[in-house]
């Protein structure tokens, strides 16, 4: 059955895709941006508590996919109070709206509000985020499951590619344009951090087919490609696949120093839960190599 899907963050490299994949399911849709509201998507401030309650009271949607955030660890350090507002204050504001309008809210989180000292982490295990960023993701994890008769869902989701504008809007995909530098600049590349890259187009696809569940969700969900890389493996997949040098790249196997954003080590995140949830595809998470192979011959 066709539903009316609202998705946030809509220009970025995740909240394009889920707008795309519901597009293309038959759903009524409408894309929300702010920087960079292009085409059809709707211009708007989601810190704006007025003009964010009024456009859904107008849209009326069945689900509310949640995906704008600050995502960039360091630039969260360096404006604590604007990502606070946007990554905790925003989706309390949209819970409360759930509550009034009865839509399904689904905020997307990260598996960074652990810690990475216990994989694997389930649903149910305790967060202990190590950075501002984490924190204000669980702050808003905190805020939406505060919201008595709200109908949420929290997806934490790893780190993401996909099809960007600019490889500087994944934190995977930017390591394509260290690959590529032969200018003879030397990079330092994280060896010590595990990360699960995980498609975009995946957690879209498995979005649609959870909107068709036939049985409330659960509250909190993980969705994770069970690949593990470190950055500077990932860059040598980069370098073979672009048949490239990467000797200017050296791997860098010791934890963050003073004076860097902290990261976990490995944030492993469990998909059991989600897997028995028995939605028909399962989880469908690509093959990290693979899905670079088809990208790059196609876009070359």
């Amino acid at each position: 059955m066709s539903k009316r899907i609202l998705v946030t963050g809509a220009s970025g490299v995740l909240g394009s895709a889920v707008l795309s994949a519901f597009r293309t399911a038959g759903h009524t849709v409408l894309g929300l941006a702010h920087s960079r509201a292009t085409g059809d998507l709707k211009k708007v401030d989601l810190t704006d508590v007025k003009q964010t309650g009024r456009l859904l009271k107008e849209f009326k949607p069945d689900w509310v996919i949640h995906c704008a955030a600050e995502r960039r660890p360091d630039v969260a350090e360096k404006d604590p109070v604007a990502t606070t507002r946007l990554n905790a204050g925003v989706p309390r504001q949209l819970a409360q709206l759930s509550r009034e309008l009865g839509f399904v809210l689904v905020y997307i989180s990260t598996d960074y509000v652990f810690d990475g000292t216990s994989p694997p982490y389930h649903p149910s295990s305790e967060p202990n985020p190590l950075q501002l960023y984490g924190r204000t993701k669980r702050h808003g994890e905190v805020a939406v499951l505060a919201e008595d008769g709200a109908k949420v869902v929290i997806l934490r989701v790893p780190v993401l590619y996909g099809p960007a504008p600019k490889n500087s809007d994944s934190a995977v995909n930017i390591l394509l344009d260290i690959v590529e530098d032969q200018s003879g600049k030397q990079y330092k590349m994280d060896h010590y951090a595990t990360r699960y890259p995980t498609n975009v187009f995946d957690i879209a696809s498995f979005l649609v087919r959870l909107s068709g569940l036939d049985k409330p969700a659960p509250r909190i969900i993980h969705y994770s490609g069970q690949e593990p890389f470190t950055k500077y493996e990932m860059c040598l997949i980069f370098a073979k696949i672009l048949d490239v040098p990467h000797e200017h790249i050296t791997p860098d196997s010791s934890p963050p120093t003073t004076g860097v954003t902290t990261r976990p080590q490995n944030c492993h995140l469990s998909t059991r839960e989600t897997e028995n949830l028995g939605i028909e595809g399962g989880l469908g998470c690509s093959k990290f190599e693979e899905w670079w192979v088809n990208h790059l011959n196609k876009v070359q």
